[in-house]
């Protein structure tokens, strides 16, 4: 007993000295911050207004990510104001990394792919291969393993091409990672071991961390706890020294736990897991959290404290269905149901042992581990034949992938077309079956990921396409297009990872969707876009056409009723006054409508609503004496 009392003291100071350390560090780090903030705040120059965003964006990196995200958003705005190609990419790629550690992977997907096609502009070659580092890791968390390879394996040609060493030690790192994420993991050992030679002889002490832990890794999947072990607690210790962020250590601490747990010392990895969970939760490092939570949860399992294991294993279930995360699903269902069986509610527990069945079979699929193996063959083999395309062959390809960008993109929106529809139908019939067989659920989640991600493919081909265009009203026309397929997108987004597939939540869609058209017009320090409504349910049918006129009504009023970047703000409700009548108003303060003064535009966005409004047997009326207010009454039971 006594034993037990001095392991709990030991265990305390251990966890107070973490956090006294933390708050040393971040109380620095704000003093830091709020220099920068006077200095902002005083700065009249934009190029050192941008300077001074991206170092304020580093320190809260480490601290806060909520708060860095704002700032990184402001650098986004004002580099697109001023249009500073060389300052766009890094705060997109800023951007994009903070919503990836958010885990919110759509996001940081779209600000990567604008990072990287600004990189590619400038002929930024480093920037380039570090945002490729950044794709391949979302790839690898949604199981994308081919895709992930394919894009470290471009990172790695680009860092030797500039012969930049660090960025080369980064590289081979993920390729060590992603061999092991295919099981290939003594070919991931000897490629993690040579990484780490590598970082010696060129003294990068940094690299060199990721090296040990890809070293780690590779030893954890090939069942040597000691070895990992060894790795691990070297990544941590010279980590430590050279001064990594919180949230750095939050994962290294974990990796420690994950060698300790395996080697039965549950006790010594606890505290590397609670150690983790802390730092983890002081930086609002979201990916980190439910890591560590899923792995609390483990080792209150092994040690028998069921009461405890629940707790954290419904907590990281949680997580990952609120972040639509399928990839350890299956697993942690697994130990949910063996808690309740171990606690005697049986009950619970079949539940449970059924979600992971269905999960099971719903995510099963057939490796492309040939595939993957040939990519990093090819490469090798490209490398020591070192063959040079010539530049008129480089002229033909980008000519041959500018007409099938063009054909694909033309067979892709007719199967958008014709697939919609019988998704419509599709959609009709499984609602009826959906009481009895619960599979239909994951099958339609499936078709609305599917769709989303259809129209997300059109909307990048119809923003390269107007990239290539210089004629303004054409430009324009496309910018107006790539929206309205958005506000598409965004509904099928809401389908899947809602709980009823039958339904959209109409305020939080209408939020999205207004963040979605500011950021298009670089508006959000101008325009404030209220939702003055409650939660309100509707029908895919009825949404679709409403959710396209708010997104035509929002962009008219960023078009025109703010001119010369006046600030504003733009009211949206929508309410049900009867079972049969919906009401929806979308007013701003903007400079309203000059009588007598002839439409701007093509027209065409005033004639998609009045269609919409008539194929919802709707009424609308449109008052512009303080700014402009249009109302629409729609008749849902006889809706078109």
């Amino acid at each position: 007993m006594l034993y037990l009392t001095f392991i709990s003291h030991i265990k305390v100071r251990i966890t107070l000295l973490f956090i006294i350390l933390f708050n040393q560090v971040y109380f620095s780090q704000n003093k830091s911050v709020d220099s920068l903030n006077l200095l902002l705040s005083k700065e009249t120059v934009n190029s050192t207004k941008l300077e001074i965003l991206s170092q304020i964006v580093s320190f809260e990196s480490n601290t806060d990510l909520k708060k860095a995200l704002v700032y990184a958003r402001q650098g986004v705005t004002l580099s697109n104001e001023i249009k500073d190609k060389n300052w766009q990419p890094k705060f997109n790629e800023m951007k994009g990394r903070i919503h990836a550690n958010l885990l919110e992977l759509d996001s940081a997907s779209y600000h990567f792919k604008k990072a990287l096609d600004g990189y590619i502009a400038i002929k930024d070659k480093k920037g380039q291969a570090t945002t490729y580092f950044k794709i391949g890791w979302v790839h690898k968390k949604k199981g994308e393993l081919e895709k992930a390879m394919e894009v470290d394996i471009e990172a790695l040609r680009l860092m030797e091409s500039i012969n930049d060493n660090l960025g080369i030690a980064g590289a081979n790192n993920r390729i060590s990672e992603d061999l092991s994420r295919q099981e290939r993991n003594s070919e991931s050992l000897e490629y993690a071991k040579k990484n780490i030679e590598f970082c010696k002889k060129n003294k990068l002490s940094e690299e060199l961390v990721y090296a040990y832990t890809s070293a780690g890794g590779a030893c954890i999947a090939m069942n040597n706890p000691q070895e990992s072990f060894f790795y691990f607690d070297k990544a941590l210790r010279l980590a430590k020294s050279l001064g990594f962020n919180p949230m750095n250590l939050s994962d290294f601490n974990n990796n420690l736990g994950n060698s300790l747990k395996r080697l039965g010392k549950y006790s010594e990895a606890l505290t590397n897991y609670e150690n983790a969970l802390t730092l983890a939760k002081q930086t609002n490092y979201r990916n980190a959290v439910v890591t560590v939570t899923a792995n609390l949860g483990e080792i209150n399992l092994l040690t028998g404290n069921y009461k405890e294991a629940l707790k954290y294993q419904l907590q990281t279930v949680q997580f990952q269905e609120d972040d639509n995360d399928l990839s350890n699903l299956t697993e942690n269902y697994g130990h949910i149901s063996t808690i309740y069986e171990k606690l005697g509610d049986y009950q619970m527990a079949l539940e449970y042992q059924k979600k992971a069945r269905i999960m099971r079979d719903s995510t099963a699929k057939t490796e492309s581990d040939k595939t993957m193996s040939e990519l990093l063959t090819q490469y090798e083999t490209e490398k020591k034949e070192n063959t040079i395309a010539s530049q008129k062959t480089q002229l033909a390809q980008q000519k041959l992938v500018q007409w099938l960008s063009i054909g694909f993109a033309c067979l892709l929106l007719a199967f958008l077309f014709f697939g919609y529809r019988s998704y419509q139908a599709r959609t009709k019939s499984n609602q009826l079956l959906a009481a009895k067989n619960q599979q239909n659920e994951l099958l339609l989640k499936e078709i609305h990921h599917r769709v989303k991600n259809n129209l997300e493919l059109v909307k990048s081909l119809i923003s390269l396409q107007s990239a290539q265009l210089e004629d303004s009203v054409t430009k324009d026309a496309m910018i107006a297009s790539q929206n309205r397929v958005q506000s598409m997108g965004i509904i099928h987004q809401k389908l899947y990872q809602g709980e009823n597939l039958g339904s959209i939540e109409m305020k939080d869609y209408f939020i999205n969707l207004g963040e979605g058209i500011l950021d298009t017009f670089n508006a959000d320090d101008k325009v404030k876009i209220e939702c003055a409504m409650d939660n309100l349910e509707l029908d895919v049918d009825t949404a679709v056409p409403i959710g396209l006129i708010v997104n035509e009504l929002l962009t008219n009023a960023l078009k025109y009723a703010f001119p010369d970047n006046a600030k504003g703000n733009i009211l949206i409700s929508l309410s049900k006054s009867n079972p049969e009548i919906l009401t929806l108003k979308v007013s701003d303060n903007g400079i309203g409508k000059i009588a007598g003064l002839a439409p701007k535009g093509t027209g065409f966005g005033s004639q998609l609503i009045q269609l919409l409004t008539q194929q919802l047997n709707g009424k609308m009326t449109e008052d512009s004496q303080n700014g402009t207010s249009v109302l629409f009454h729609f008749k849902l039971n006889t809706a078109a």
